[in-house]
This record gives structure tokens, sequence and C-alpha cells, in this order.
């Protein structure tokens, strides 16, 4: 079913839209405090928004005009949160009947649909077991059967695999982006990756907005908010364009490859890889480049590289280069960064 929300809750700074077509995964991505795990509430019937509404197909769950209100267990929606919330004194098959016995299904039928989702992921052989004898990934898995062997028009999942370790969290992925095929899903995550692999489309949440929707490849590889730029991984510089550069509120000015439809005067953002940048200890000479003098402010591991931060730019450079520019916290240096490698555009 396609959802359409519109949601205001004062006390919680939160006013947004959300539009997911039927059949496709919509992925909220933002800081914390952003509103991401409050929208989940709404969607759910958790929390009754001040006003807007939240329509799943032609079924009005919740509206402020009319005073509809459609409670939590009659929504058909399945929420799957960071915690498991196994019932201890069930067993796994029981755990997963409660779901579809929760809608109304018969016992019979919720027992046989049990039966068929603990064969999805892939723990038949542990259906008479309790969750305490279960890890941590098994217990997730039981819970995603929960949530979809009631066979919900729509799907919430609140950072399901934030509470896994690094080995069970590619097994879930790949479950996921299996069992999630054709449903209609709001996912709030922090990681990029559960957005890259199980998202068709990504939304950035700011201080209860979305500032940022579209395809998940279009945000991450063009994005228009600093933080889809931090997520990818990518330096992003927002100011007024200004012929072929982004000259900042700050007063740097970054020459690049702008898009043909930019005009002059309009808000746009310059983005480019840390890989791109070159650090000096001193402003390099040659080829035209953008250089910015700056200070280092932390140096972070990444992969087999080290990520120099400075106020605005991140380089990626080698363990050898920090050794040889001496690089620590405090040490000016001179970022440099060719403007064929700079992409501008409307932000």
């Amino acid at each position: 079913m396609t959802l359409h929300a519109e949601l205001r809750v004062a006390s919680r700074s939160l006013d947004l839209r959300l539009d997911v077509p039927v059949g496709r995964t919509l992925a909220i991505l933002g800081p914390n405090g952003a509103g991401k795990s409050t929208t989940l509430a709404c969607l759910a019937g958790l929390l009754r928004p001040d006003s807007g509404q939240v329509a799943l197909g032609d079924r009005m769950l919740y509206s402020d005009e009319g005073d509809a209100w459609v409670p939590p267990h009659q929504r058909s929606v399945g929420l799957l949160a960071q915690e498991p919330r196994l019932f201890p004194h069930l067993s796994v098959l029981e755990n997963v009947a409660f779901g579809p016995r929760s809608s109304g299904m018969p016992r019979g039928q919720a027992r046989a649909a049990a039966l068929e989702w603990l064969g999805e992921v892939d723990l038949l052989d542990r259906a008479n077991d309790k969750p305490g004898q279960l890890s941590g990934g098994q217990a997730q898995r039981v819970a995603i059967a929960r949530a979809l062997a009631a066979q919900p028009e729509l799907v919430l999942l609140d950072e399901p695999l934030s509470s896994l370790d690094v080995q069970a969290k590619p097994d879930l992925r790949k479950l996921l982006r299996r069992v999630l095929a054709g449903r209609t899903t709001v996912l709030v995550t922090h990681d990029i990756l559960d957005a890259i692999l199980l998202a068709d489309e990504v939304a950035i949440a700011e201080q209860g907005r979305i500032v940022e929707h579209g395809p998940t490849t279009q945000v991450l590889s063009r994005p228009t908010s600093a933080f889809a730029a931090r997520s990818a991984g990518l330096n992003l510089i927002r100011g007024i364009a200004e012929g072929s550069a982004v000259r900042s509120p700050e007063g740097l000015r970054v020459e690049g490859l702008p898009e043909d439809s930019l005009r002059d005067g309009q808000a746009a953002v310059a983005v480019f890889s840390p890989n791109a940048v070159s650090v000096f200890r001193e402003p390099p000479a040659g080829s035209p480049r953008n250089t910015f003098d700056a200070e280092v402010t932390e140096l972070e591991p990444h992969g087999h590289q080290v990520r120099v931060h400075t106020a605005y730019v991140a380089a990626d450079v080698t363990p050898a280069a920090v050794a040889e520019l001496d690089l620590v916290p405090g040490t000016r240096v001179a970022l440099s960064v060719k403007a064929s490698e700079v992409a501008v555009y409307a932000g």
C-alpha cells in the first residue's frame, strides 16, 4: 500500500511529509534528535500527532479533520525495533505466531504462518526453543518473522541491526533485502550501508524536517545536505554560485565543474571526495587548484588510510604521509583539490 503522511508534533519540533510508493523502501537518515523515531511512532499509532494525516492506500489511519484515528493493533503495520523484544516465556514458534494472532488470525492459521516464516528466516530447527537459548542475530530473525507473519501492509524498521555484532549484520541485511522486496517499508537507520543495500529512496531528516529526499543513488552521490555528504563520505561546501565556483558564507571559494543550468547567485554546493584532496605544509605551485589554509582538528583511521579533518574539508592520506608531514591536531596545512574533481550544482 502507498503511504502518505503529514506529521506535526510541536513538543518534538516535528513537521514533515512522507510519501512512499507501494512496494518501495524509504530509508530515513539523520543525526540524533532529528525526529526519526518520532516519525515511526506516529506511523505505528504509538504517538498521536498534533495535526496532519496518515493514509495507507485508501485507508485513513489518522487525520485531524474528522478526528480519524485507527489504534495500533488495527493499522496492519509491522514494527521491528532495535531490540527483538521477544516474550521470554514463549517458544520461538509461539513468539512468531503471536504476530498474526494479535491481528485476529485463527490459531491454526497463525501457527502455519509462523512455521512458514521460521522457514523463511532459516530457524525451523529452533521452533521449540525459548528466546534465551538464541544468539542476538537469531533473536532478531525471530523478530523479523513475527513482524512479517501478520502480512502487514506497512513495515517499519527502527535501527533493526544496531544491536547486532559485526559478524551477524551481513546475513541479516541479506535476509531483510529478500523479505522486504515488494513491501512498503520505512527504515530508520544511522548506517549508510543499510540505506545502500535496502532502500530505494533516502530522506534526510534534520531538526524535525525533511531537508533532502530522492533515489538512494542520487542522494548519496549528489548530496545537498551536510549530513548526507558526511554519510556518503564526501566533502560539501554550501554557498552561492559564482561563475564556475561556489562561495561559502565563511569566504571559501571552490572552483569546480558546474551544471549547465546553474545561475550566478543561486544557492549551490561544491562536492568532492576526501581522496581528491592533497595535504601540504606549504601552498603548492603548478596546475590550477583550489587551495585552502586550514588547521588539522582530528586524525581518524579510515580503512588503510588516515582521514585528516579540518574545519570545513577532510582529506584521506596514507599513514606514511601523516608521518612525513608530521600531522597532529593543531598543525597548519594547505589543502588542495583540482577543479576537475569538484562537482558544482544547485543546493
